[in-house]
């Protein structure tokens, strides 16, 4: 039998049938591992997979998965030197932040826009809450961040989970397709899934008074279809977000504003850190790329110490 994960809760999987308005729970050997991917979790949501007919017990097996057309992920939490499938099989990736309640840092959105840069993902970014961006200070702010994703050339959309307030555009560029949905706790992202699936009814909670930060309530990764066709796939929230499988020299390449600029640089191999000719330090200092972006493109260098950057499967 053949169908897609739809769900993965650590201990067991849900696979969706193909041809079938059936869902099985699975389970996959403990010595079943992907090759040439070292991660805590094999099989991820969006694979395709195969499954063997239930056992006498009732249990049901993965047996294989096809190969993925993409896959993204990012450096597990506790494991510094492993990795975490977010999703396979996706067709694009939308990053819900908000400004505030709480404020989404700008080092975290980068990191999420790099790692869908390395990884063959288009992203988007959807700001949510805008219903409670008030006064001059708060639209220059929303602005502001949209124009500086515009112009490198990501799709922003501002939105309200609670108002409603832009999400038919957001609803048009998701359909028919599969998006992975990712963002800090307590963005929002479960009121938007809610907004855009009607009798979903996904569980939400408010924000920590004593800390400002979001409460998780997305326990487990899972699909979901959309009415009009197409699937979001839902991630749990994270604080932070860890690339891996990062060439030092090759960092540069998903920035894509930094990369165009790194052509005039003087030396081949330039780092953009410090080297004498760098076209991209001179970008920076004529304000031609952000100072948060170029930042973020620091530390992301930085993280070189933790293990991080490995040389390329061979």
């Amino acid at each position: 039998m053949d169908g897609t994960v739809i769900r993965n809760t650590g201990s067991h999987y849900v696979v969706e049938l193909d041809g079938e308005a059936k869902e099985i729970c699975c389970k996959i050997k403990g010595n079943f591992r992907i090759k040439g991917i070292r991660t805590t979790n094999p099989v991820a949501v969006g694979d395709r997979v195969t499954v063997a007919d239930p056992g006498s017990d009732g249990v049901a097996f993965i047996t294989a998965i096809e190969p993925r057309k993409n896959y993204i992920i990012r450096r597990a939490s506790n494991l510094s030197k492993e990795s975490h499938i977010i999703a396979a099989n996706i067709d694009q990736a939308l990053l819900v932040v908000t400004l505030v309640d709480p404020p989404t840092a700008t080092t975290f959105i980068d990191r999420f826009l790099a790692t869908a840069e390395a990884y063959a993902v288009t992203a988007m970014i959807a700001i949510n809450k805008i219903d409670l961006l008030t006064g001059e200070e708060d639209a220059g702010l929303l602005e502001a961040v949209s124009y500086l994703y515009r112009s490198i050339g990501y799709k922003v959309f501002a939105i309200s989970a609670r108002t409603g307030e832009g999400l038919d555009r957001l609803r048009d560029e998701l359909t028919g397709r599969v998006t992975l949905f990712s963002g800090n706790s307590g963005v929002g992202k479960s009121s938007l899934i809610n907004d855009l699936i009607p009798g979903l009814d996904l569980k939400t909670a408010e924000i920590s008074a004593a800390h400002g930060t979001g409460m998780h309530t997305t326990t487990f990764s899972e699909m979901f279809h959309l009415p009009e066709g197409g699937s979001i796939i839902d991630t749990p929230g994270v604080r932070g977000f860890g690339t891996v499988d990062f060439s030092r020299n090759e960092v540069a390449h998903y920035f894509p504003e930094i990369f165009e600029k790194s052509g005039g640089c003087r030396f081949n191999n330039c780092t953009h850190t410090c080297e004498p000719g760098c076209a991209v330090i001179r970008a920076v200092d004529d304000a031609e790329i952000a100072a948060s972006r170029y930042a973020s493109y620091l530390s992301i260098l930085d993280d070189a110490d933790e293990g991080k950057y490995r040389e390329g499967h061979k």
